[in-house]
């Protein structure tokens, strides 16, 4: 086998990534289509933890627009992160790969708390991991939520899973003459407002040097490549 270039990574999911062809709600495919992703990378060798939004099941954004207090409208989400977190465990363990949900907001009945010695230690012991209910606060995103959790748990990288190939410099699928980006640094992202994730999790990464990723996740060679070393999707390093 291939040396690996990363042993341990922070896969970040937006939750669309199981919401099928509507983007909302569970579609139990795509569970399983991630689930395989996965199991994949985890088969060589690879520490895997998740973090996975919750857009397909709640955007705060609506919530907010009808007057919604934000903090309710972000416990509400940390909620539907971990009701996809639950789903992508049950599609992995299906898979016959061993999974623990962490949640930062403490339910014991369905999720683990978060602890981050005891998260270490089920990487360690070849389990993957999924942290939900973000940060546990509110004002914060998931996409902050990965940054932190990557750097709790001392991933080598971020990897940011679309449904596209890497950074563009504008919409690829309304510009023909969009232009992909191979590499970028934290402050290029930053300055040139680059929506790779939110500007505070790209600070945190940037300040802990924890390198960013971005990927088609549902290109069946690309995460696999990654891992090996290959040219693959868009890198935001120093």
């Amino acid at each position: 086998m291939a040396e690996l270039k990363y042993k341990r990574i922070l896969l970040k999911l937006s939750g669309e990534s199981l919401g099928g062809k509507s983007g909302f709600g569970i579609d139990v495919d795509e569970a399983e289509s991630v689930a395989s992703r996965i199991k994949e990378v985890r088969e060589m060798g690879v520490d895997v933890a998740v973090v996975i939004g919750a857009g397909n099941l709640w955007r705060g954004k609506q919530g907010l627009e009808r007057g919604m207090d934000r903090s309710t409208a972000d416990y509400m989400g940390m909620l539907a992160t971990v009701m996809n977190a639950t789903a992508l465990m049950d599609a992995l363990e299906r898979q016959g790969v061993y999974t623990r949900v962490m949640s930062a907001i403490e339910m014991r009945a369905i999720a683990e708390p978060y602890i981050r010695r005891r998260a270490v230690r089920h990487l360690e012991k070849g389990r993957v991991v999924i942290f939900g209910a973000g940060t546990g606060n509110p004002f914060f995103s998931t996409d902050t939520a990965a940054a932190l959790r990557a750097t709790e748990i001392d991933a080598q990288v971020v990897i940011k899973a679309t449904k596209v190939d890497g950074v563009y410099d504008s919409d690829p699928k309304k510009n023909p003459n969009a232009k992909k980006f191979d590499t970028l640094s934290y402050i290029e992202v930053l300055n040139r407002r680059l929506e790779v994730m939110d500007s505070t999790a790209i600070t945190l990464c940037m300040e802990n040097n924890m390198p960013i990723l971005v990927l088609n996740l549902w290109d069946s060679k690309a995460l696999l490549g990654a891992l090996r070393g290959e040219a693959v999707g868009t890198l935001v390093t120093a």
